[in-house]
């Protein structure tokens, strides 16, 4: 009895061509082995670059918003010093202005009064010598009589706030500093991309995922549409 049912089974199963199967069961796991890799890269990037990139990412989070906020945050905040002093009268003195030699003031500044930040701005008239120095929430501006040797200096430091509110914006912050601005915004971007590819990979969570990501693009540019003059 056994015998002739399993002949029966043998009889009614239809052969594929030959070769058809395996070629088909292949490709589909050579498929599957190309989405499973693509998924365990994104999930990679995903996580590590999140992690190496952290601080730097809640740096420009939270002085987003402080920036946004400046005046609530800084104001009162400013503490301003003044000082006074001479330097030598033939440094300024010089009826061609082009023999006044501007890197030695300079220096004299920094280390006399610690003036940090860079130089900005250096004006020279028939009178006056003026010097700027900007750095992140930082200005100190002096002003040199040319005729006597004079000079008075004033130095304006804004609070922390202000620096890294001047941070977030790369201002007076020099070039290494734009190299990190720079680094974290490749660094968001391939966040941001890596997430996009890894939920496409989470089929319960991959269609309220673009339809929530799609309502957030859509309400930023109605506001921008709407309420931004």
């Amino acid at each position: 009895m056994n015998t002739e049912k399993l002949q029966a089974q043998k009889n009614s199963t239809i052969s594929a061509p030959a070769g058809l199967g395996k070629k088909i069961v292949k490709n589909d796991i050579g498929k599957g082995k190309g989405k499973k890799r693509l998924a365990g890269l994104s999930r990679w990037l995903h996580i590590y670059l999140s992690m190496v990139s952290f601080t730097i990412l809640l740096f420009f989070a939270v002085t987003g918003l402080t920036l946004n906020h400046a005046d609530w945050l800084t104001s009162g905040k400013e503490l301003v010093t003044k000082d006074s002093g001479s330097v030598n009268l033939k440094w300024v003195n010089q009826a061609d202005t082009s023999k006044i030699n501007k890197l030695q003031l300079v220096e004299f500044l920094r280390d006399k009064h610690q003036v940090k930040g860079t130089l900005s701005d250096f004006r020279i008239d028939d009178r006056e010598l003026s010097i700027t120095f900007n750095g992140p929430g930082y200005v100190a501006d002096s002003f040199i009589d040319r005729e006597t040797g004079k000079y008075e200096l004033s130095v304006t430091r804004m609070g922390v706030v202000a620096v890294i509110n001047d941070l977030h914006k790369g201002r007076d912050s020099g070039k290494a500093w734009s190299w990190i601005i720079d680094i974290s915004a490749i660094l968001m971007t391939l966040v941001s991309i890596s997430g996009i590819i890894l939920i496409c990979f989470i089929k319960k969570k991959r269609l309220s995922g673009f339809i929530i990501a799609g309502v957030g693009t859509i309400v930023c540019y109605l506001i921008y549409r709407l309420f931004v003059p």
